[in-house]
């Protein structure tokens, strides 16, 4: 009989451990989709991040999860950042990567933006740090003096690129590798080529980010800036048309009339003279390349082809400018008077 009890006795102890051992190896997530991401906030506490896990159901057996934590002194090892918890994970999985820091990168890809508010925005998204700490970090000319920039110019650091960082970095450390990106791109040989233009890495960013918004046919990106360049020499105002846009704040014009043209702004070149005093977009190095190995020519105006092709006719004076510049507008009526009697065909 006592064999009998002893037996029973350790059957349960040895079902009791593959029980533990199935909590502690088997699966423990409680989510249904493929994966979960846990963020844990800096400065927060181990009893904020237990609320959070039972909050959002994120384990089958918390309180497990709790007794483990509490025997490996996790409970004050809390790291903060994301982590991508997948489904069915482990409990010791998942506390040897929190007990650890093992993140999950975050992506931070950047294309072309306009302003500090779009830069500012799209960190706010990815980040720990919101979009108002950022935009502070960029305002701080005191801080920015030590990377030769300021409130004007600190875009000029950032290139369009995909950058990996993990999600509490703070914006300092972001703006960091921004500048390892730009010292990266500025070799020996594009300073070369910027100073036989009479540009320094900040004015060729700028100049590039206007051609950016002018064309998007690499080809004419060259001449586009040799425009500009010589406008620039012989004190010409550049009369860019996407500095008023950007002046304005309004992208989405498609024509810009005379009334635009007197906006008040240091970045309406048809106002001032010279390079606005920071870029109007971030440029692709692919253009920035374009404006360093610009041909030089005696180019100094340029409108868009009649064919719509995309691409620009350019000119040495003014007056073979007004006959490109008609050409181009009788084909703006002509498809106008099209597209009216077409409304209208569809209207009967």
């Amino acid at each position: 009989m006592k064999k009998r009890v002893f037996i029973t006795f350790l059957l349960l102890v040895l079902l009791a451990i593959i029980l533990f051992a199935w909590e502690l190896l088997g699966p423990a997530t409680a989510f249904s989709p493929d994966k979960y991401y846990l963020y844990i906030k800096t400065g927060m506490n181990y009893p904020q991040l237990m609320q959070l896990i039972r909050k959002d159901t994120v384990l089958n057996s918390p309180t497990v999860f709790e007794w483990v934590a509490s025997r490996t002194d996790y409970p004050t090892n809390v790291k903060a950042g994301k982590y991508e918890i997948k489904k069915d994970m482990s409990m010791m999985e998942i506390l040897h990567m929190l007990r650890n820091g093992r993140q999950v990168p975050v992506n931070l890809v950047i294309t072309k933006l306009r302003t500090k508010e779009d830069m500012s925005s799209l960190v706010g998204k990815k980040f720990e740090c919101d979009s108002l700490a950022f935009i502070k970090f960029l305002n701080d000319n005191d801080f920015l003096r030590e990377y030769h920039v300021d409130s004007n110019t600190v875009m000029t650091i950032i290139f369009p690129n995909t950058y990996a960082y993990y999600w509490n970095t703070t914006p300092n450390r972001i703006f960091k590798k921004f500048v390892a990106a730009y010292k990266n791109f500025w070799t020996e040989e594009r300073l070369q080529l910027a100073h036989e233009h009479h540009l320094n890495p900040t004015t060729a960013y700028i100049l590039a980010s206007i051609v950016e918004e002018e064309t998007n046919k690499n080809e004419d990106k060259g001449n586009v800036a040799s425009v500009y360049m010589n406008r620039l020499a012989i004190g010409m105002k550049l009369a860019a048309d996407p500095t008023v846009k950007f002046a304005l704040r309004n992208f989405e014009l498609k024509r810009v009339y005379d009334k635009y043209l007197l906006t008040e702004s240091p970045y309406n070149t048809y106002k001032y003279a010279g390079l606005p005093p920071g870029p109007i977009c971030t440029p692709s190095p692919e253009t920035l390349d374009e404006v360093l190995h610009a041909p030089k020519t005696n180019y100094l105006y340029f409108v868009a082809k009649p064919d719509f092709s995309g691409y620009s006719n350019f000119s040495e004076n003014f007056a073979q400018h007004m006959q490109y510049a008609k050409l181009y507008q009788k084909a703006l009526d002509e498809q106008m008077k099209i597209g009216q009697a077409a409304k209208a065909g569809a209207a009967k």
